[in-house]
Parts: C-alpha cells; sequence; structure tokens
C-alpha cells in the first residue's frame, strides 16, 4: 500500500516511482486517489465520444486516446501535475513519450462523476487553461448536457450543448459531434 505524506508536494519523478496499482492524479504536487472504474453510462459515452473522434481522424495527423493516459501539464516550469481525461486529442507528436503527453492536448473531455465533479469544473479547469489547451469540454451524463469551453485570447469561451445537439469542435475544423449519439441509453 502506497503511503503518502499530506503535507509533501511531489512531482512527476515521484508519481512516475509509486509502486502502486491504485491509479492517481497529481495537481500542484497534491496525489488525488482516482475513484474505482467508471461506471457503465460513463464507459458508454466515453466509448461514443471516442469513436466519433477516431472516426474522423483516421488518416489526419492528429491522434486521440483515452484513459489511463499520462497528461503532464508543465505550468510555470514546475512538473507537478499529471492528469488523466478521459479523453484527449493531441495534434503535436512532439508531445507524445513513450508513456505521456508532455504538454497541453489540443483537446481534453472530462466526463463527470459525483468524485470528481469540483475537481474537473475547478482544480482541472484552472489548469488546463494554464497550460493553454485550446478546447476543453465538461461532459454531464446525468443534465445530458456538455460544455465547450474555447481557448480565446488566454480565456476560455463558454458553450452550452444539450443532448440533442451536434457540437462543432473548434480545434478539428469540420469534426462535428452529435451528442444524441452520445447520451443515447
Amino acid at each position: 500500500m502506497l503511503v503518502l505524506e499530506a503535507a509533501k508536494r511531489y512531482t512527476y519523478t515521484d508519481y512516475a516511482g509509486w509502486d502502486t496499482d491504485d491509479r492517481y492524479e497529481l495537481i500542484d504536487g497534491v496525489p488525488y486517489l482516482m475513484s474505482p472504474g467508471p461506471n457503465r453510462k460513463h464507459q458508454e459515452i466515453s466509448g461514443e465520444l471516442y469513436g466519433q473522434l477516431r472516426d474522423f481522424l483516421k488518416g489526419k495527423p492528429c491522434k486521440v486516446y483515452h484513459a489511463p493516459f499520462d497528461v503532464r501539464l508543465d505550468v510555470a516550469g514546475l512538473d507537478n501535475t499529471v492528469v488523466q481525461p478521459d479523453i484527449m486529442v493531441i495534434c503535436d507528436h512532439s508531445k507524445l513519450g513513450k508513456a505521456s503527453c508532455d504538454g497541453a492536448p489540443d483537446l481534453v473531455v472530462e466526463i463527470l462523476s459525483p468524485s470528481t465533479s469540483s475537481r474537473d469544473k475547478l482544480l482541472k479547469f484552472n489548469k488546463y487553461l494554464q497550460s493553454g489547451v485550446r478546447e476543453y469540454w465538461i461532459v454531464d451524463p446525468d443534465s445530458k448536457t456538455l460544455s465547450a469551453h474555447v481557448l480565446e485570447n488566454g480565456k476560455y469561451i463558454t458553450g452550452a450543448f444539450g443532448d440533442e445537439d451536434t457540437v462543432p469542435v473548434k480545434v478539428l475544423p469540420g469534426c462535428r459531434i452529435n451528442l444524441h449519439d452520445v447520451f443515447a441509453e
């Protein structure tokens, strides 16, 4: 069992050396234990979003990945933030290491769950903004909504979408995600 010191701030080097089967994220050096495996609804939403993005990106240079895959957000020169978004699109292949994305993905998607909701909406929102994630989506399975945050002039401009909408992916011109299929039961 991994024992962590409450007051200590950890780095990616510490994180990478932890001998545990548990999954963690590291935000500003603070470890957050990931909840147990996602529920069925979360998996279905994630699978459909991933599938639509994968289909669009076939033969194109950008790549789509899903959790668990480490994203190292080196904000302010500190290597102390490692997250595992549900889905991410990376167009700059120089950011792709063997075991992680080293820098801001172009698109990040987080699907809310009760145990991660506030972290996704506050902590990660700010980290994604600071690190330059160009588009950040927050998907709420309960309300069947998607909030798309698009980076413009150092701030996120937010658009809200419901289960009958089609969402344009700003960082992938021509890509549109059908939310009816994403939220289908």
